[in-house]
């Protein structure tokens, strides 16, 4: 949300706003959405800017022939400056932890716009906590300052190290090569300038409906809001792990124990290791289904029981109306 909107000396506060919500008017960035709440709050219509395009830290355009734009405060066009009063507000924002947005428009600083992270997804703390007791090392990758990615780690239940600001969708790369090389990697993000990053994680989870490029970097999509999920993913990926580790080696198991019976002439009847092989298959079968439910093995074998009994009297009543007929 909207923490502050400061505006240089001179400046209007209205057309600050007008403009900043023209530059934001095709982006799905939280600041964007957050720019677009103050304008429709203030009952004000953004300014129709052309030439719209992303940079790195920020969001350029045309207006009436002069280039504007919202930028990262470490990273404002060459020649900018920031006058005492957009300093100072500036300083007071990153004391507070907040994100900051500078409005620049002709070569000139004309607003700063300070960002409260407030908006972090219901449960985020709980997936942080969650995914630490499964053993995951979690860290965040951010393009805002550092100030404001400390006090969102620390909201939930991260240590400042963990957060890093300041990093374009190039660095993000890199970061994740780094840790790539030493860790299996699982990129997470919901934005066009982490679609980079997921393609070269091991595992790259897009979150929400995502932007398209998200989408095809990604392997695999998390359709809702809800950031529990990925621990969940994390669990049941684990699950399945087990299970085929168990799955294989029950089998082989099987099949040697068969195999060194017939040797040593333990049984001679075809029947018995067809009956043992076939029992065999049907545990691994099971074994596996039970990945599809929570409901336990007696719910899975109970239903698979009803579920046969009911196909075998639908069976019989056909196998009946056709010796009749």
């Amino acid at each position: 949300t909207i923490g502050a909107v400061v505006v240089a000396k001179g400046r209007r506060r209205d057309s600050a706003i007008r403009l900043a919500g023209g530059l934001e008017a095709g982006s799905s960035h939280p600041y964007a959405l957050a720019v677009g709440d103050l304008l429709e709050s203030e009952g004000l219509e953004a300014t129709s800017v052309s030439d719209l395009r992303d940079i790195e830290a920020g969001v350029v355009g045309r207006l009436r022939g002069e280039d504007v734009g919202l930028h990262r405060p470490d990273r404002l066009p060459k020649g900018v400056q920031l006058d005492t009063v957009l300093a100072a507000a500036l300083d007071e924002a990153i004391r507070a932890g907040h994100g900051v947005s500078v409005l620049c428009r002709g070569g000139e600083a004309h607003a700063l716009f300070s960002f409260v992270h407030d908006d972090g997804r219901e449960g985020a703390d709980g997936l942080v906590a969650q995914l630490y007791r499964q053993g995951v090392n979690v860290e965040i990758l951010s393009g805002d300052l550092q100030s404001a990615v400390d006090a969102f780690a620390a909201s939930v239940g991260m240590p400042n190290g963990a957060a890093h600001g300041g990093l374009s969708p190039e660095q993000k790369v890199r970061f994740v090569e780094e840790r790539g090389a030493t860790h299996v990697t699982m990129m997470v993000g919901d934005g066009f300038n982490d679609a980079g990053a997921l393609a070269k994680a091991d595992v790259g989870v897009a979150v929400g409906t995502g932007e398209q490029v998200n989408l095809e970097a990604a392997d695999v999509l998390i359709p809702g809001d809800d950031p529990r999920m990925i621990a969940t993913l994390v669990g049941m990926v684990r699950s399945a792990q087990r299970t085929l580790a168990f799955n294989l080696m029950f089998s082989i198991g099987i099949t040697l124990v068969l195999v060194f019976a017939v040797m040593n002439g333990w049984y001679d009847q075809l029947w018995v290791g067809v009956l043992v092989h076939e029992m065999s298959v049907i545990v691994v079968i099971l074994n596996g289904a039970r990945l599809a439910g929570s409901d336990g093995w007696w719910s899975l074998l109970s239903g698979t029981f009803l579920s046969l009994i009911s196909d075998i009297k639908v069976s019989l009543k056909l196998a009946t109306a056709r010796w009749t007929s």
